[in-house]
């Protein structure tokens, strides 16, 4: 599995180009912490994650500006953003610094972190489409979503909550997993979101739980170099 996840990182810098040429041419518990009160927002997904407070999005936004296109690609294009809050990265960024000094190795931080590696984590939170959980609500089983930059799929499952005793009586949420190329679920990453169907000019928006540690496990791995 790890050799499948290393031979996809090295097309990353190519698909990169790519996107980038377009451009210019124009499994945790939930969470909820996240409240949405914004179902429509007025501006791109860029735009929307500029707005929100101090405290939200600071990391996510750290990251991207390191990929302008990127920054495109949510100002522009029709997608859907698995948005990861702080606290996602916050907790990897201490796990990985954690492992670094116990090697005796310097810390890594989002704004040195290795190029490549940081941003095929970050693409697969980026995916190609404008979807709404009405696209997900007939699947049973969920459905294969493609990232923004290569071939590499996540899963997305439409989840009712239970309420106040009812099953499926509650709030709509999405199951976002990494598959890492599996047909099995035992090999998945999978994380949920708090907040779903915000909608940009261009995008629809999922926030998150806190919980999620950013990179679906993979940020020790990738970065620990």
């Amino acid at each position: 599995m790890k050799n499948l996840l290393y031979k996809k990182s090295t097309y990353f810098l190519l698909g990169l180009i790519t996107l980038c040429f377009t451009a210019c041419k124009k499994d945790d518990s939930p969470y909820h912490d996240y409240v949405n009160t914004q179902q429509t927002f007025r501006g791109s997904a860029m735009d929307y994650l500029k707005a929100q407070p101090k405290g939200t999005f600071d990391s996510l936004l750290l990251v991207l500006n390191r990929y302008p296109f990127l920054i495109d690609s949510l100002t522009n294009q029709k997608l859907t953003l698995f948005a990861p809050v702080n606290k996602n990265f916050e907790a990897a960024v201490k796990y990985l610094n954690i492992t670094r000094k116990n090697e005796g190795k310097v810390p890594v931080y989002l704004s040195n972190a290795d190029w490549d590696e940081l941003g095929f984590m970050l693409c697969k939170y980026i995916v190609r489409d404008n979807k709404t959980t009405d696209a997900y609500i007939d699947n049973v089983d969920g459905m294969l979503v493609k990232n923004i930059v290569i071939d590499y799929q996540m899963h997305v499952k439409y989840v009712k909550l239970s309420s106040a005793g009812y099953v499926d009586g509650g709030a709509a949420t999405l199951n976002f997993s990494d598959t890492y190329g599996s047909i099995f679920t035992d090999y998945w990453v999978t994380t949920t979101t708090n907040a779903v169907n915000i909608k940009t000019n261009n995008a629809t928006i999922n926030i998150l739980t806190p919980i999620h540690n950013f990179g679906f496990d993979e940020f020790t791995y990738r970065l620990n170099k």
